[in-house]
């Protein structure tokens, strides 16, 4: 018996090593606000708002300080963080009207379509804004290309923002909820008959528009773009938090027996910011403090369903958001009076649409219960890496096609390694480059200063040099100072416009 014993004893650890080198498949859950800015939790420095339950996340896992979408706003940081390729390499990635047709090619190896190949179920809830179908779509029949033929195995979401029509939810392939006998009709350049507009009708509003937003009117509040029927299959804005949170819980519930990977794009604190009335007036900051408050219980949620399922162990849950915050941006619902000293972005510059820091950098937690320490990373990380990331997290083989321009940051991801990456390309009003702590910004023409929300945008006449380590705010341009820098930095951002590295 003794010699059995130790004749199994190499085979045992071979067997153990063999297990050792095969990667984990945990699940994952990457839960990705709308326009939360870098101080907008409280877990960032925010002192006037408390966000406990996304706290909860930085408490048991790791708080990335110097993280950032690809982009100042949501279309292109949504298309990177799926592709792994800087949206500005792609024309028609910009912000999207309601009734775009779909700018990810189906076919494409996307992040969902990557972990699906390695036998994730994959779903997405929320906010989607990447466009559905081809041109002409009709939304009463089957609305396809869409979420299901760029990887994902089920989809319940919107299809642009809740400041555009059609304001409807989308399941899989077809409008949820709706009367065939009241078809939807979309459009982007014209209203339909004598269809009240909060431009025509404002005696209809609950919430009112400080710029644009006055087309359609659904529930009280005028939108971009202009829609007629689907009566039935209308959302309330007071219960989208709710509708997306119940529906992520479903599909964490369906799957739990084998890996999955669920993408959960909240919409808040993105406009119109209409909370539900649990939430209404509870921050003290208005009606976007309360989004916030809302999208915290939301986290909170899925976050206690993972657990109750017994799964913490083996899901990586990720927080992030898609750009940094912006206060007024399109309507009176009191975000700028009633700010006080609450900083949204934190020390950065600029905000949401700017090529200064706060147009891209946003708060990122990492929580994998037993694989993260908690803790806090000052690595240079994006979005744009996390097809990578997680493919290999997944024990996929490296794809090139599959992430032209992000990297496989797995060990800064799982706190192993601190060093991130040298560089990244900052896409706001013109594109920026990092270069570890220095922040270039070209020189560029147009308005300093956007005049319908007060942000900067980092344009200039000259080129302005940042040293981000001894001046976090961007307020000492030392261009002048270090042309050698700046020629230097100005040839690297061309050859990375050129082509990846």
């Amino acid at each position: 018996m003794n010699r059995f014993h130790w004749l199994l004893v190499p085979v045992l650890a071979a067997f153990a090593a063999l297990r050792a080198a095969v990667p984990a498949t945990p699940n994952i859950v990457l839960v990705v606000a709308d326009d939360l800015g870098w101080g907008d939790a409280s877990c960032y420095g925010g002192n006037s708002l408390k966000t406990p339950r996304i706290d909860r996340l930085a408490h048991e896992g790791l708080r990335f300080t110097d993280a950032h979408s690809t982009s100042a706003t949501c279309t292109p940081s949504r298309y990177a963080l799926l592709t792994g390729e800087y949206p500005w390499r792609r024309p028609g990635t910009g912000i999207l009207p309601g009734d775009a047709p779909l700018i990810i090619e189906p076919g494409r190896p996307t992040l969902p379509a990557r972990l699906k190949r390695a036998g994730y179920a994959t779903g997405v809830v929320g906010k989607w804004h990447l466009g559905l179908g081809a041109t002409n779509l009709d939304w009463n029949t089957e609305i396809k290309p869409g979420p299901l033929e760029v990887g994902f195995d089920h989809a319940f979401i919107m299809a642009a923002t809740g400041d555009r029509v059609p304001c409807v939810y989308v399941e899989d392939h077809r409008v949820a909820h709706l009367d065939p006998s009241d078809p939807i009709r979309v459009s982007y350049l014209a209203p339909f008959g004598d269809e009240p507009t909060g431009k025509t009708r404002p005696d209809l509003l609950s919430l009112h528009p400080s710029h644009g937003h006055d087309q359609t009117i659904v529930r009280g509040i005028s939108r971009i773009g202009f829609m007629t029927g689907g009566q039935s299959a209308r959302w309330d804005d007071t219960t989208m938090s709710d509708t997306f949170r119940r529906k992520a819980e479903e599909f964490i519930g369906r799957h739990a027996g084998h890996p999955f990977f669920l993408y959960l794009a909240l919409h808040e604190p993105h406009v119109p910011r209409v909370p539900h009335p649990r939430f209404a007036g509870k921050s003290g900051l208005g009606p976007r403090g309360d989004a916030i408050l809302q999208a915290d219980e939301a986290v909170g949620a899925v976050v206690d369903t993972i657990d109750r399922l017994g799964l913490a162990a083996d899901t990586l849950v990720l927080f992030t958001s898609d750009n940094g915050a912006v206060l007024d941006d399109g309507y009176r619902d009191d975000a700028v009076a009633k700010a006080g000293n609450h900083r949204p972005n934190g020390p950065w510059r600029g905000g949401k649409y700017s090529k200064f820091e706060a147009g891209t950098r946003v708060p990122l937690l990492a929580r994998w219960p037993g694989h993260i320490r908690p803790g806090t990373s000052a690595a240079l990380v994006c979005q744009v890496d996390f097809p990578a990331t997680l493919a290999a997290l997944a024990g996929l083989p490296p794809d090139r096609a599959a992430s032209p321009d992000g990297r496989n940051l797995l060990p800064v991801l799982l706190g192993d390694s601190r060093e991130g990456r040298d560089h990244l390309v900052e896409q706001g009003q013109g594109l920026a480059l990092r270069e570890r702590s220095w922040k270039y910004i070209p020189a560029a023409q147009g308005s300093a200063r956007l005049a319908q929300t007060g942000i900067e945008t980092g344009n200039a006449p000259g080129p302005q040099l940042y040293d981000l380590e001894a001046d976090p705010g961007e307020t000492r341009n030392l261009a002048a100072e270090q042309a050698e820098r700046v020629a230097r930095l100005a040839a690297r951002l061309e050859a990375l416009r050129r082509g990846p590295p």
